[in-house]
C-alpha cells in the first residue's frame, strides 16, 4: 500500500535568499540503500555533498538559517521515517550565528514499514538552504528502493556514531526552566548542571512547538552551573503557554553535542 509521510521542521528564523541560475552543481543528494535491521527497520541515508566553502543547516539553524524540510510522498511500504542529526557546526554568518554543516553531511534515516520481509521504495524531496556569501533555497529530489538483504554502509555508520550525547551519557544533572512573561511571549532561563564541555559553549534551545520562535541564547557558566537565557514569541502573536517536558536543550562546543530532553520548573 502507498504512504504519503510529510515530517515538517520549525521554521526558526528566515534569512534573505539570493537568486541563483543554476544550483545543479551547488548541491547533490544520493540515497545510501542502507540494511534492515533484525527488528525490521530499515537503516538508510541521504548523503547531501555541496561545492567546497558552501554549507547547509541543522535542524535548529540558529537565526541565520533555515531547517531541512524532508517529504516522503510518493514513498512505497513505508510507513514512517525517523531522521537522525549528526553533530553540526556553529558558524558566523553576516555577523548572526547558524548552525549546520559544511562541504558535506548524511542524514541517516530509520524507515519503519508494515511489511518488513519487502522492498521499500523511499521517494521524495529534500528542500534546504545553502549558504556561501548568500543563500539559496533548494529542492533535492530522490527516488530509490531498499531492498531487505542490503549491507551496512559505513557513512552511515559514522553519521550515526557522531550523534550528541543523552543526558545520561553526560552526566547531566538537574535541569530547571524559570519562565517570566515578556511583552510578546515569554522569557526562559535554562539552568543546567553539567561541567564544562569545552571552549566557546553554545546552547540551543527549542520549545517543542513548531509555531513558537525561540532566540539565540544568552548564556553564563558558574562551575558546574551552565545558564541559558531565550526569548520565545508564538507566531500568531498572543500568549501561550510552554510545556516544559517538550523543551529540547543541545550544549554544543569543540565538536560535540548533549542533546537534553525537558526541564522542570525552577
Amino acid at each position: 500500500m502507498r504512504k504519503n509521510i510529510l515530517i515538517p521542521f520549525a521554521l526558526m528564523a528566515m534569512p534573505t535568499f539570493g537568486t541563483a541560475q543554476s544550483f545543479e552543481d551547488l548541491a547533490t543528494i544520493e540515497v545510501l540503500p542502507g540494511w534492515r535491521t533484525d527488528a525490521g527497520e530499515h537503516i538508510a541515508g541521504l548523503r547531501i555533498t555541496l561545492e567546497p566553502g558552501w554549507k547547509t543547516y541543522w535542524r535548529a539553524p540558529g537565526d541565520g538559517g533555515i531547517p531541512p524540510q524532508f517529504s516522503f510522498q510518493g514513498s512505497d511500504n513505508i510507513t514512517g521515517v525517523a531522521p537522525h542529526w549528526p553533530v553540526p557546526e556553529v558558524f558566523r554568518q553576516n555577523g548572526l550565528n547558524s548552525i549546520g554543516y559544511h562541504d558535506s553531511v548524511v542524514f541517516p534515516l530509520t524507515v519503519f514499514s508494515e511489511n518488513p520481509g519487502a522492498d521499500m521504495r523511499i521517494s521524495g524531496d529534500l528542500q534546504i538552504g545553502i549558504c556561501e556569501e548568500i543563500c539559496i533555497p533548494v529542492t533535492l529530489s530522490f527516488d530509490a528502493l531498499l531492498p531487505p538483504e542490503g549491507a551496512r554502509d559505513a557513512a552511515i555508520t559514522a553519521a550515526l556514531i557522531n550523534r550528541p550525547q543523552t543526558q545520561a551519557e553526560a552526566n547531566v544533572g538537574a535541569v530547571t526552566c524559570v519562565i517570566n512573561p515578556i511583552d510578546d511571549g515569554l522569557s526562559v532561563t535554562a539552568a543546567i548542571n553539567l561541567p564544562s564541555i569545552g571552549t566557546d559553549e553554545f546552547v540551543v534551545i527549542e520549545a517543542g512547538d513548531a509555531n513558537v520562535w525561540v532566540s539565540e541564547a544568552d548564556i553564563a557558566r558558574t562551575g558546574n552551573n551552565l545558564n541559558a537565557t531565550v526569548d520565545m514569541v508564538h507566531s500568531s502573536g498572543n500568549a501561550f503557554a510552554l510545556d516544559r517536558s517538550k523543551v529540547r536543550i543541545t550544549v554544543l562546543s569543540d565538536g560535540q553535542a548533549i542533546d537534553i530532553q525537558g526541564c522542570s520548573a525552577g
